[in-house]
């Protein structure tokens, strides 16, 4: 690493001269405008919108637009008489719990090491913030600008963050907060459970930059000649909860199972009340598909007792007709007895 600034920390009587390094580094791959048909960089000129002229460094000073066109031109003399506090002195102005601060505030972070001599009230210092559990409140001038920065011990290194100035934070102002929404203590029981059910210690390693190593397999294989393959993902589609208790406690239940926690009962455990829904809503299917098979049923019946009246006249009107050739025989043999 390499030093970006030295200076002293000022602690009370005694001064600490130390070197200031970056303590983060963005991974974040970067890319040069080219031209699309031969590759070449593109360059931005710096010229003038008045005179046209390209213009170097050297001849660049900051302008403040105060509307109507109008321009403050400030120069590094303008600069040089401001209040600043010395540009090499780290003022420590008071210490505090660190969790007084809040994490909104943090901006950048560098390490500070020891230079010369320093090493020994260097180490008392990081002890000192160590046994006190709290944080050194300072002001360090960065870069023409004076910061509010904290210090606090990481790994045996004392860290410094700049901080953001209070009126740079902005005030939430969103139509949410102004309506009277009210949180069922059963609810707020479920989420306080699947809080509890996903509580883990921390361990940044174990997150990785996904689309950082897809883009640099992009790259290496633009870079080898060959064809990356890209698997298609099938996401599955998210069920619909029943409400807001039923969509906690399904969470509690997926949560401590990926945990591999043993469910409450034997078996497939106790019915969430999404498991209940969705079995409800496949008996209401299946006695939905049974209904009309029922009504084909009764038809079927009522037909078939429509049906009998009419078999039984057809049946008595056939033995009507087959019984009437018998008595006209029996007439007609009655007949000669008559005659003699």
């Amino acid at each position: 690493m390499r030093a970006i600034w030295k200076g002293a920390v000022s602690f009370g009587l005694v001064s600490i001269g130390v070197k200031l390094y970056s303590a983060t580094e963005e991974k974040d791959i970067r890319f040069h405008q080219v031209h699309r048909e031969d590759g070449g960089r593109i360059r931005y000129k710096r010229t003038c919108s008045v005179c046209g002229e390209e213009v170097t460094y050297d001849d660049i000073a900051k302008g403040y637009d105060i509307g109507g066109g109008e321009m403050v031109i400030l120069t590094d003399e303008d600069f040089a008489d401001l209040p600043l506090t010395s540009s090499r002195a780290i003022d420590v102005l008071e210490f505090v719990p660190a969790e007084q601060v809040d994490p909104i505030l943090y901006n950048k972070a560098y390490f500070l090491e020891p230079e010369g001599a320093a090493t020994k009230p260097y180490v008392l210092l990081r002890d000192a913030l160590i046994d006190s559990e709290r944080v050194a409140i300072v002001k360090v001038a960065l870069r023409q600008r004076e910061q509010l920065a904290t210090l606090r011990v990481r790994e045996g290194v004392l860290l410094l963050n700049t901080m953001l100035w209070p009126d740079e934070i902005r005030t939430p102002d969103f139509g949410f907060l102004d309506e009277d929404l009210k949180v069922r203590p059963p609810e707020l029981a479920m989420a306080s459970s699947l809080i509890d059910s996903m509580t883990g210690e921390f361990e940044p390693d174990v997150f990785t930059d996904d689309y950082r190593a897809a883009l640099q397999e992009v790259i290496d294989a633009k870079v080898e000649g060959r064809e990356v393959v890209q698997p298609e993902e099938v996401e599955e589609a998210p069920a619909a909860a029943v409400d807001l208790m039923a969509a906690l406690k399904a969470s509690v239940e997926r949560a401590k199972a990926a945990r591999g926690e043993q469910p409450a009962r034997g078996g497939g455990g106790e019915p969430t009340p999404i498991s209940s829904a969705r079995s409800a809503q496949k008996a209401a299917e299946k006695k939905a598909a049974k209904a009309p098979a029922k009504k084909t049923t009764a038809k079927k019946t009522a037909e078939k007792k429509a049906a009998e009246p009419a078999k039984k006249t057809a049946a008595k009107k056939t033995t009507a007709k087959k019984a009437e050739p018998a008595k006209k025989t029996t007439a007609r043999k009655a007949a000669p007895r008559k005659s003699a």
